[in-house]
């Protein structure tokens, strides 16, 4: 992540065993993307960046779902000239998008989109400790 002088904003979700963990991680992202003023958008550059945003926050919680046993916790960051999107989960599996990608099939799409709209994103592990935290780094509008 950029210099910790870089985050303006931290925004924490629990989650756990929470039902409805998709909707609730993006009404909490789309919260803060109203309080930040990137949402209600006029502009369509802006408006597709506050979309690509609540996009990969469903792909990485839908993921963590699916694939890693539960998201824990979601982590909204807002730096200077991005936006950083932290999911806590407590799988041991590696994310990796579906190679080679074929759009006309069923499944495996999330984190090709997420490699697609993403300016990077990666995987942080704790030594001896379960889980992972999958982030994702996008371009905040201009």
């Amino acid at each position: 992540m950029d210099q910790a002088s870089d985050v303006l904003e931290v925004r924490t979700l629990a989650l756990g065993e929470t039902s409805g963990t998709v909707p609730l991680a993006r009404d909490f992202t789309r919260t803060a993307l109203t309080e930040w003023g990137w949402l209600p958008a006029v502009a369509a550059d802006r408006r597709a960046a506050a979309e690509d945003v609540l996009l990969v926050v469903s792909e990485l919680v839908t993921n963590a779902c699916l694939h890693a046993e539960g998201p824990e916790q979601l982590q909204v960051v807002r730096l200077a000239s991005t936006v950083r999107l932290e999911v806590t989960d407590r799988g041991a599996g590696q994310p990796t998008p579906r190679t080679p990608h074929r759009a006309g099939r069923p499944g495996g799409h999330g984190m090709f989109i997420v490699q697609r709209l993403c300016l990077d994103w990666g995987i942080q592990r704790v030594p001896g400790a379960p889980g992972k935290t999958v982030w994702a780094e996008l371009a905040a509008p201009v």
